[in-house]
């Protein structure tokens, strides 16, 4: 077997200062929500058409469509890229997360006709997504993690960047 060789000069690396609002705007904890709000209503996605449709399996522990928009529209408050930018404590993080979903509990029982809940373990259900999703979405603020990830990403990006442009190479005489 003949090797190749490719005459072309090497990659350079990844330029992550130049792109951090891209790495911004991956961070979007809005998609989980829309993920969410589809599933509380019973659907699952159509790998084959990529459209949401209703799902006969998941109906026991489906709600309206109007109670899965008012559930994930409280969901934003948290579910968002600015606090996942934040800095938050954990304590801090634990009483949000404790009150939203106290909050969505409460909805759901003042609103249970019109959410459409017919038993109590859909309440808990419910609760436990809105709990664990606020929860960990919460918990990417906890110690400004992902603002330092960022920022040594950056700062990383600059050094290799500056490092590169003191040399000279048989490419860039």
């Amino acid at each position: 077997m003949e090797e190749q060789y490719v005459d072309e000069a090497p990659a350079q690396p990844y330029n992550f200062g130049g792109d951090k609002a891209s790495i911004i705007e991956k961070i979007n904890p809005e998609e989980i929500v829309e993920l969410i709000r589809n599933r509380l209503m019973g659907k699952s996605l159509d790998p084959t058409t990529g459209k949401w449709i209703t799902n006969s399996i998941l109906k026991d522990n489906a709600i309206s469509e109007i109670g899965a928009w008012d559930l994930t529209n409280l969901l934003l408050s948290i579910a968002n890229q600015n606090t996942s930018l934040s800095k938050l404590d954990d304590k801090t993080i634990r009483k949000r997360a404790y009150s939203l979903t106290e909050t969505s509990v409460h909805m759901m029982i003042s609103n249970w006709q019109e959410y459409e809940i017919t038993n109590r373990s859909q309440i808990k259900f419910v609760a436990d997504i809105m709990y664990s999703l606020t929860l960990i979405t919460l918990k990417m603020a906890d110690a400004e993690g992902i603002r330092k990830m960022i920022t040594g990403m950056y700062s990383e990006s600059k050094n290799i960047n500056e490092l590169q442009d003191g040399k000279k190479s048989f490419f860039r005489k």
